[in-house]
């Protein structure tokens, strides 16, 4: 992880994240303030499985960045900020420790083995993201549950709802593209 990233991987990086951030702009299903299912995160996992953790963690840090620089961020205080933008966005980036073997279950055509391991890097990203905004939800949006509703239960449960859906959501996009353009999206000059 100390060697830095290619030229190849920076722009990629730099493309990607503001492909995410357009996708985040096209309409998506709302279920409250700031809680959405979208498949917005496709590019970052793209990312994640070209660039591995690395160029994932950039990635997602850059669309957080983007996110908040385009005015399209909720944001109520810097700290709350910072948690759901830049770290919440960054960890999306763990997906990319299932790099290595997803690149090598495609080189050798083990379509089910790599997407048995998509999904699971899929889960892993979108867990290890939305774990930041249920604490943040907790923190700073608690006291916009309803009357009765705890703070810990209002952010499970809507973060929970919004992980699920846009989990549900870049699944399907990426079992469309994947198979079909495995070449294109995983190989990558050395």
């Amino acid at each position: 992880m100390n060697k830095p990233l290619p030229l190849q991987a920076k722009i990629e990086i730099a493309i990607f994240s503001a492909l995410a951030l357009i996708i985040d702009l096209l309409p998506s299903i709302t279920i409250a303030t700031a809680v959405t299912i979208s498949f917005s995160m496709v590019p970052i996992f793209i990312i994640c499985f070209r660039w591995g953790l690395k160029g994932g963690v950039v990635a997602g840090f850059l669309w957080g960045l983007l996110q908040m620089v385009t005015g399209n961020a909720y944001i109520l205080t810097p700290l709350q900020a910072f948690i759901e933008y830049f770290v919440a966005f960054a960890f999306i980036g763990a997906a990319g420790l299932f790099s290595d073997s997803i690149k090598k279950s495609l080189a050798q055509n083990e379509r089910t083995k790599a997407f048995s391991l998509i999904i699971g890097a899929l889960i892993v990203g979108s867990v290890a993201r939305y774990i930041w905004h249920f604490i943040a939800g907790i923190i700073f949006w608690g006291s916009y549950a309803p009357k009765g509703v705890s703070a810990l239960w209002y952010s499970f449960t809507m973060n929970g709802i919004a992980m699920v859906g846009s989990l549900i959501a870049c699944t399907v996009v990426l079992a469309l593209l994947i198979p079909s353009a495995a070449r294109v999206v995983l190989n990558r000059a050395h």
